[in-house]
């Protein structure tokens, strides 16, 4: 119970710091200090905790915005309730699509808070004397930002270069290679000193660290072409773990809570999962009813199912087979197409009961024999395998689909950046 309230009373001592509009200073006797939660190994535990319940619990959390935008987009989903404003922009797409819009704002915000916070963590971490708590600090801290970097720049086409006023603006691809280089950095801390028992028995559960950091790295080294290191790193992820973000009855999942229990906000689009008909899933692909269920009495026929279907539902980092196809797609692009298609089957051939996750296609393997039906088929098996995960929108820039099949490419900046900022860059028109 002391470790629980340590916690909360440093999350909301860090509210309390955020709020720079304040124009009285109220001072809690019980919180601790600033000083004390970053120079304390408990305190900085908390302040991973408070940044991970930024990007992964509640409707303006990062996976909530971020899943949204992208299911929008690429047409995983249909609108259920055109009262929902910004949900409502998104399925019109194209101009319909603003800078109002909340659901951006709250990406675009939160992200860069995850940022901020976990420069906080890393810099005081690195200061403490014990050097294997100070990995699993560093580990944790380095996944929010990396994964807070990577979901700026899959929406934008430029990312802010720092947090504050009047910050400049990169190109997004550099937006993944300050990614990478916060993962390598966590990576390298963690080999030098593996993560302490102590550590792991106070930190919050779910979370694989080294195999996560090898994973997004993998991601993200992928996502900015860089497919030798893609492997490699996807290489040194082991297939038979789980890593997640956990929700209870209390603190529970984002999309299930907002979206698949109110049925209110969108459902999943239909049995194609938002495919054209010429890359549609096979009736028999076992991943349908992973991801959807069906519902006889009231419409829509198709609801979201997969990892928002309960309150308590764990949310994948990344998923296991994602790993494999990421190697398909390193092998593929290198024209090694024996060895690419050999990873892609170990995708299409997969049963439930084979998978961590329980995601099996279960379909007779593929006879791709060229490296344009290889990609072809390494995309398709991504926007199914990976279905509302976040990450179509890259997958469909990468692989040069038309925008016809899009709702939008990018998007446009917050008017709360734009106003304050006089660097924002021009908004894409698509």
């Amino acid at each position: 119970m002391k470790k629980i309230q340590y916690i909360i009373q440093t999350t909301f001592l860090l509210g309390i710091i955020s709020l720079t509009s304040c124009k009285k200073d109220f001072v809690n006797p019980n919180a601790p200090t600033t000083d004390q939660v970053f120079s304390s190994s408990r305190g900085l535990v908390g302040v991973n905790i408070g940044n991970q319940k930024t990007y992964s619990l509640g409707g303006a959390s990062v996976i909530y915005s971020v899943v949204t935008t992208n299911a929008f987009a690429t047409n995983e989903v249909i609108l259920m309730n055109s009262g929902n404003t910004a949900e409502f922009q998104f399925s019109k797409g194209g101009s319909s699509v603003d800078a109002t819009n909340t659901v951006l704002a709250n990406a675009w915000t939160n992200a860069n808070k995850v940022i901020y916070d976990a420069n906080s963590v890393i810099k005081a971490a690195a200061s403490l004397n014990d050097k294997a708590y100070a990995s699993g600090l560093i580990a944790h801290a380095s996944i929010l930002k990396a994964l807070a970097m990577g979901s700026l720049s899959m929406l934008w086409e430029k990312v802010p270069d720092s947090i504050g006023v009047n910050v400049t603006f990169s190109d997004r691809m550099v937006g993944y290679t300050r990614a990478i280089a916060v993962l390598d950095n966590a990576i390298a801390t963690v080999k030098a000193n593996p993560i302490s028992a102590s550590y792991s028995s106070d930190a919050i559960a779910g979370l694989d660290y080294l195999n996560t950091l090898y994973a997004l790295k993998a991601r993200y080294s992928t996502f900015s072409g860089k497919y030798s290191d893609a492997l490699a790193a996807a290489n040194l992820v082991d297939l038979t773990k789980k890593s997640t973000f956990n929700y209870d009855a209390v603190s529970t999942n984002p999309i299930f809570t907002t979206v698949t229990s109110t049925n209110n906000v969108y459902q999943a689009i239909d049995s194609t999962l938002g495919l054209p008909s010429s890359l549609a899933p096979s009736a028999g692909d076992g991943r349908i009813a992973f991801y959807t269920s069906i519902n006889t009495t009231i419409n829509p026929r198709f609801r979201i199912n997969g990892f928002y279907n309960a309150t308590t539902t764990g949310i994948p980092v990344y998923l296991p087979s994602e790993m494999t196809l990421i190697k398909a797609e390193a092998y593929a692009r290198a024209n090694d197409l024996t060895n690419a298609l050999t990873e892609l089957n170990k995708v299409v051939t997969k049963t439930a009961a084979s998978d961590p996750f329980k995601i099996g296609a279960n379909l007779a393997a593929s006879t791709a024999s060229t490296q344009e039906a290889l990609l072809t088929e390494i995309y398709k098996n991504r926007c199914i395998e990976l279905y509302m995960s976040g990450l179509k929108i890259e997958d469909m820039r990468r692989f040069g689909r038309p925008t016809s099949e899009m709702k939008r490419k990018f998007f446009p900046y917050p008017f709360k950046e734009r106003d304050g900022n006089t660097n924002t860059p021009t908004d894409p028109s698509f």
